[in-house]
């Protein structure tokens, strides 16, 4: 059974402290397993891979950013961490590009054991000054089926103007099947400071529905990054303090030992 696919859904951010704000917009996200990308460009005339399409996904967008197979970089990140897939499946959840545009505030890398055991989940995080920055965290073995993905990290990189760095990521999130449902909360010192979700149904990844994404979101691509702007305007009409940027991390990867990778709930 073909893995990739479509989901139509809604993204929304919820500010908490030091006042509120909110917003939220509907957005399509393409979930791709690794290994069915030959098999989909053959059959797909509106999506293609590391060429033009109204729809496509290019290897640059993500891991090394340098136009590289995805899979070796991962792989070797996964081995730093002494996690071996031995060749199981990984999935990306994502947007693709439309018309040759794309921002990803967040990817998220599903890493499967060949067992069908979900090993671990890689964070691709990436700002609007064209930086990028990864979280690895293992997956807890003694999860059981249909039970949340429930992890959590350090911040380690700079993404909103108006956020500082002592923060913690907690991620909420399940296995995307019929319904895509992700939440991370972020913690700091002085509070519960940001919730973001991301919730969805699945679609099929054929002509026809992506023909209906584009018509239904002509510009999504676009919509996610004026969306991010706008509203970091707004904030600071609201009078959010911008927070000097520091340097990027040194490694591209933050390898999040797995004692520290449990989020309470």
């Amino acid at each position: 059974m073909t893995r990739s696919c479509l989901y139509f859904g809604r993204v929304m951010h919820k500010r908490l402290l030091p006042f509120r704000h909110r917003l939220a917009f509907r957005v399509f996200s393409l979930y791709l397993d690794l290994d069915e990308l030959p098999a989909l460009t053959r059959r797909l005339r509106l999506f293609s891979h590391n060429r033009w399409n109204l729809f496509g996904f290019l290897d640059r967008d993500h891991g090394a950013r340098d136009g590289s197979p995805l899979r070796p970089w991962l792989d070797a990140r996964l081995a730093e961490a002494g996690i071996d897939l031995e060749g199981g499946p990984v999935r990306l959840l994502c947007f693709p590009r439309v018309l040759g545009y794309v921002f990803n505030p967040l990817s998220i890398w599903f890493c499967h054991h060949r067992s069908g055991r979900l090993a671990a989940v890689l964070y691709e995080v990436r700002n609007t000054f064209g930086e990028q920055h990864c979280y690895l965290i293992p997956a807890e073995r003694a999860r059981a089926p249909g039970d949340p993905i429930l992890q959590s990290c350090d911040k380690g990189f700079y993404v909103s103007p108006f956020i500082g760095m002592a923060a913690t990521y907690n991620f909420r999130l399940a296995e995307p099947e019929e319904r895509l449902a992700v939440v991370i909360r972020q913690a700091t010192p002085e509070g519960a400071l940001l919730v973001a979700s991301q919730t969805g149904r699945r679609r099929p990844l054929d002509d026809a529905t992506l023909l209906r994404a584009f018509l239904a979101y002509p510009l999504m691509t676009l919509k996610v990054i004026a969306g991010i702007h706008w509203h970091a305007f707004r904030l600071w009409r609201k009078g959010a303090k911008l927070v000097p940027r520091p340097p990027a991390p040194d490694r591209p990867v933050t390898l999040v030992p797995p004692r520290l990778g449990r989020a309470a709930e």
